[in-house]
């Protein structure tokens, strides 16, 4: 999210009177700052907006300040927390269309990274993996919202199908040339 997205989010006031906030950003722990930035910066394309040394770095998109922060404050070395304990089920990043979310699948393919999944859930097409430090991601592009399926009431109608990876990665390719 853009800071112009914040400027023209729309306003809401729940039913309970509590302020309505909006996701400012993640700060992950890491073992190894550069191998990181290999993959949310050389991988996913967030640009360094500040690095402080070998023990954190701030990325962003669009220029805003940080939406991303990795630190390695108490976590230099370590190992990830073992399945089946709380913490952060994954860290889902929206690209603008799906030549953008094939491109960036193709490039962490090409990379390496092993897919965990892939789906379709209706209002969105999502991919997920894992990234150096076993932190889960969602790379995802949203469909217009004018496309979202809606129940007869006008709710969200959140579905969970197969997402066709090597449609998606050919449609990505065919953009590209």
């Amino acid at each position: 999210m853009s800071a112009t997205d914040l400027d023209t989010a729309p306003s809401r006031t729940p039913a309970n009177g509590a302020p309505v906030p909006t996701l400012g950003h993640v700060h992950l722990k890491v073992a190894n700052l550069d191998r990181a930035l290999g993959f949310y910066r050389d991988l996913l394309g967030f640009e360094v907006m500040e690095r402080m040394g070998e023990d954190a770095a701030f990325l962003a998109s669009d220029g805003y300040h940080h939406h991303l922060a990795l630190n390695t404050w108490e976590t230099r070395d370590a190992s990830p927390p073992p399945a089946g304990h709380t913490g952060l089920y994954h860290t889902a990043f929206l690209y603008k269309d799906r030549a953008d979310l094939g491109a960036v699948v193709q490039r962490v393919l090409d990379a390496g990274y092993r897919l965990d999944g892939a789906a379709d859930h209706g209002v969105s097409e999502a991919v997920y993996l894992r990234d150096p430090d076993e932190n889960g991601v969602e790379l995802y592009r949203d469909r217009p919202r004018s496309a979202w399926p809606r129940k007869p009431d006008g709710s969200l109608k959140l579905s969970n199908q197969r997402l066709d990876i090597a449609a998606l990665l050919a449609e990505a390719r065919r953009e590209q040339s």
